[in-house]
């Protein structure tokens, strides 16, 4: 029987390159997210798409509920769902903040929470890969305050995930990836765009297949001895 891996943010640009990496891999995926149509057009084997609010802790733990129900447990999660509100300091308005810290964090938080249950007594070691951002640590790059932070929380959750699991073989780790080429563009005006692109050293921001290759490895037998760690993904542009 195929392990079985949650997904967030399944149905946007990143969530899907990792769907495909993962099912290619063998792994059985539920993809979580909010946007039902695009879930639906990921339909195919191995495939069960859910439509959660990540923003709804009730809903998320409504969920992992239906998936002990159907599948038995959980031997995978990756928190994917995120995305990037642009206000600026210190003009950011309060509902936008805590939108943000929501949907970065707090929605790992509460499927961390949900998963880690579902994992205990399954087979081998478990993994938890949480998608964070150059933009928790780089500060000559253009990300608001309140997005740095939700990463940089993110972060840290996995370090103390790590730690607290590593003997029950649960593995945590962040993937921190800079320029990757999603939706997400589409926030940032063009002469931003521009700059940031031109600051990666391969001349090219990077593609989502890149990154969900590194959920991949992770979640492969040779990812077991990975924990508690922050891998980043940028080309080399912030070696020091």
């Amino acid at each position: 029987m195929s392990k079985v891996a949650v997904v967030t943010g399944a149905a946007g640009g990143m969530g899907q390159a990792i769907v495909t990496r993962l099912l290619a891999d063998g792994w059985a995926v539920v993809g979580f997210d909010i946007d039902a149509e695009g879930l639906a057009a990921m339909a195919q084997d191995g495939f069960a798409a859910m439509v959660v609010d990540l923003m709804d802790p009730e809903a998320i733990r409504g969920a992992f509920a239906e998936i002990n129900s159907m599948l038995g447990g959980v031997d995978a999660l990756v928190n994917n769902a995120g995305t990037c509100f642009m206000s600026d300091f210190p003009d950011i308005p309060e509902d936008e903040l805590e939108r943000q810290m929501q949907l970065n964090f707090s929605s790992a938080f509460h499927c961390c929470q949900a998963a880690v249950k579902l994992m205990t007594g399954r087979d081998g070691v478990r993994k938890i890969v949480n998608i964070s951002s150059n933009g928790a640590y780089n500060f000559d790059v253009f990300d608001p305050p309140h997005y740095r932070a939700s990463k940089a929380a993110l972060d840290t959750l996995t370090k103390d995930l790590a730690r607290r699991y590593a003997t029950e073989k649960i593995a945590v780790n962040s993937i921190a990836p800079a320029m990757t080429e999603t939706p997400l563009f589409g926030v940032l005006t063009e002469d931003v765009l521009a700059k940031a692109v031109a600051a990666m050293p391969h001349g090219r921001a990077m593609q989502p297949e890149e990154i969900a290759a590194w959920v991949g490895f992770l979640m492969s037998p040779a990812g077991d001895v990975s924990s508690g760690n922050v891998i980043i993904l940028n080309q080399g542009r912030d070696v020091r």
